[in-house]
């Protein structure tokens, strides 16, 4: 029944391969503990076998946000199988998630941002270009990794000035283009010509000097290069260029639906979470300047 959830992900959740790979992991775990410590099968899993892997991972040392991760797979499963009428109980309906400290968004600040896009000396040849086109597309659009990597020539319309992102779930969205992105997408497409001799609107937007798409690892040791240089932050991934883009966004003013809608999110909790960024900076400027602060 693994498979047939898998493949249920794939084709009716649409889930992104980050995530089957993640949720075949976390089953693949379970169900190696399972055999081990109750010679129990994946399938016939009680409430018991479930509660003593989450207290195995709790010894272990793994974080409370991934064990909960991982609750969150089971009872996926769990609840594809009740579906599928394989089991008549659903074994994990009394297994609560553990209790995780609220974590506010890392962000970069606008200084050390406007460092790393307009002080660095990006190399002139084509992977020059694409390193710094990365840095700049993912903080000027709040794309997520994922987006970026499946972004195609012809998912950018430079005379509307918009760009189609493929997000989670295959969900479509339209993000615009601003006149600074517009003039360096400009650049980086004809260096990307000259390389190549030629561009096809198929070709992937970001690719490697052998003109092969990027890879996720690819993107990391770029971001990581480039924020080492100037950025104060003890995390350096695609992911918080996303962060600081919602975070700066907000702190200028902007309306938290159209936020919402940048990023894609399904909902505005999801989103919310950058207002608390917002409100710290709002509370440092009022402890700076109110005479009674």
């Amino acid at each position: 029944m693994l498979l047939s959830f898998i493949t249920y992900l794939q084709h009716t959740k649409r889930a992104s391969q980050h995530t089957l790979t993640a949720y075949k992991k976390d089953l693949e775990q379970f169900e190696e503990f399972g055999q081990t410590a109750f010679q129990t099968p994946l399938e016939d899993a009680q409430h018991a076998e479930i509660r003593a892997w989450v207290i195995d991972l709790v010894e272990s040392g793994l974080s409370p946000r991934s064990i909960n991760r991982k609750i969150a797979t089971l009872r996926s499963f769990y609840k594809f199988l009740l579906k599928e009428g394989q089991i008549q109980k659903d074994p994990t309906y009394k297994i609560q998630a553990l209790k995780t400290p609220k974590r506010l968004p890392e962000f970069i600040s606008e200084q050390n941002v406007e460092e790393v896009l307009s002080e660095i000396q990006y190399q002139e040849d084509f992977e020059g270009q694409r390193d710094k086109m990365v840095m700049e597309f993912l903080y000027l659009t709040g794309v997520r990794l994922s987006e970026l990597l499946n972004l195609k020539w012809k998912d950018v319309d430079l005379n509307s000035d918009l760009v189609r992102v493929l997000g989670k779930r295959q969900k479509e969205r339209i993000i615009p283009i601003t006149k600074v992105l517009k003039q360096n997408i400009i650049s980086y497409k004809k260096s990307f010509e000259k390389t190549f001799h030629n561009l096809d609107h198929c070709d992937y937007f970001i690719v490697t000097i052998t003109r092969e798409p990027a890879y996720p690892m690819k993107i990391y040791r770029i971001v990581k290069h480039y924020l080492d240089l100037f950025a104060q932050t003890s995390k350096r991934s695609p992911h918080i260029l996303r962060h600081t883009f919602a975070t700066h966004l907000l702190n200028k003013g902007a309306d938290l639906n159209a936020v919402k809608d940048l990023l894609g999110h399904a909902n505005l909790a999801a989103t919310q979470v950058y207002t608390h960024n917002s409100m710290e900076k709002l509370k440092a400027v009022f402890d700076q300047a109110h005479p009674k602060a």
